[in-house]
């Protein structure tokens, strides 16, 4: 994309995304701080903390190229709607990953790039992550091991954001600009995609949906037929199995405790460091639990908790500071302020992705693949509004 890009005179540029530079020149920056350990943290500057820096710089830069590659497209080169229904396509695969993670849970391959990078680099557990394919992560939420959906992507929160930014593609593709055939395979598809939805377990995702009806409800300009349907589907949800796995979720809150400890550390320690931050995460002293931490026999649980791992806006808080998460939130909110008034099914929905972008840096880490969508659909704002 960059050597196309290269051969084109003159390169436009969106209006906003000088954010988005700043936020990539300030985390060069913050390259400076890898080696300092801040109290109340421990570890020394090793080949892990340099990888993990290296691989959020290249995919920050990445999607720079993307978005300037895809803006620079005509519309002739690429239609809106071939793009819009790629992303459809993602969601079927999405769909179909998640089945296949409720079906068969403990699916796993060995994939080409793991027989190709050396086992120093491989058996690092955030790079296992993404390299090595599984169908599920296998948790114990409900009290007990259950399947967590997370094909095709690299974990089961990034399943769960990433279907709930997809659908929105979907819908529009299939159902927006989709004929009578389409539209009854959206409502099939829908059916189908409800059973990993559930079984995800992600309450991330469950208010992310309903979020999202909330937002067509009050930009459609049929609110009583869209009314009528979610009340349809809720109705069958109800009578479903799938209600009292929610249910069961709903009462088990297990990740509470945790969370509230890391972020509130996260920013205590990035209170020491607010300008460029640390440039990558770091291992905090004890947990929610104890302050002696580390796995045994009789606490399986026990663990270092990465600060910054809760969230893109925690990630950020330490890795950049608070200058970068300003720079970041900035980002999707100046985009959802500009693009605003595109009322076309482009507009309100690439809308309603960066609005999700900033409800989901509470929780969420967008890094990889959740960054990539919303840059992308970024991009489509764009060039919808050329």
């Amino acid at each position: 994309m960059l050597v196309i890009l290269s051969r084109r005179r003159p390169i436009k540029v969106p209006k906003g995304f000088g954010l988005w530079v700043l936020l990539i020149a300030g985390y060069v920056i913050s390259a400076l701080m890898l080696a300092e350990t801040p109290d109340g943290t421990y570890g020394d500057l090793t080949t892990g903390r340099v990888i993990g820096y290296v691989m959020r710089l290249v995919v920050y830069l990445s999607l720079l190229v993307i978005v300037l590659y895809l803006g620079n497209l005509t519309h002739e080169e690429l239609p809106q709607l071939t793009l819009v229904r790629m992303l459809g396509a993602l969601f079927l695969t999405t769909v179909a990953g998640g089945l296949l993670g409720v079906l068969l849970p403990h699916f796993a391959f060995t994939s080409p790039v793991e027989f190709v990078l050396p086992r120093w680099i491989s058996g690092n557990s955030f790079v296992t992550n993404l390299i090595h394919p599984t169908a599920a992560q296998i948790q114990h939420v409900l009290g007990h091991a259950s399947p967590r959906p997370e094909a095709p992507f690299e974990w089961a929160n990034a399943w769960g954001s990433n279907a709930s930014v997809l659908i929105i593609w979907f819908l529009v593709g299939w159902w927006g600009y989709g004929g009578p055939l389409r539209k009854i395979l959206t409502a099939v598809v829908l059916a189908l995609a409800a059973i990993p939805i559930v079984y995800s377990l992600n309450r991330g995702l469950w208010i992310g949906l309903g979020f999202s009806l909330a937002y067509l409800a009050v930009r459609s300009r049929r609110p009583l037929a869209l009314g009528t349907a979610v009340a349809a589907a809720a109705t069958a949800f109800l009578l479903s199995p799938l209600s009292s796995m929610v249910a069961q979720r709903l009462d088990s809150p297990h990740s509470n405790d945790i969370r509230a400890f890391t972020v509130s550390t996260t920013v205590q320690t990035a209170a020491t460091s607010p300008i460029i931050g640390y440039g990558n995460t770091r291992n905090a002293f004890g947990n929610h639990r104890s302050i002696a931490t580390g796995k045994s026999d009789w606490c399986d649980t026990c663990g270092h908790p990465p600060l910054g791992s809760d969230g893109q806006l925690w990630l950020l808080l330490i890795t950049q500071g608070f200058i970068g998460a300003a720079l970041y939130a900035g980002f999707f909110a100046g985009a959802v302020r500009r693009y605003w008034a595109d009322r076309t099914p482009i507009g309100q929905a690439g809308v309603l992705v960066m609005m999700l972008a900033l409800f989901y840096m509470f929780i969420y880490d967008g890094m990889v693949t959740a960054l990539s969508l919303y840059l992308i659909s970024f991009a489509l704002l764009w060039r919808n509004a050329t």
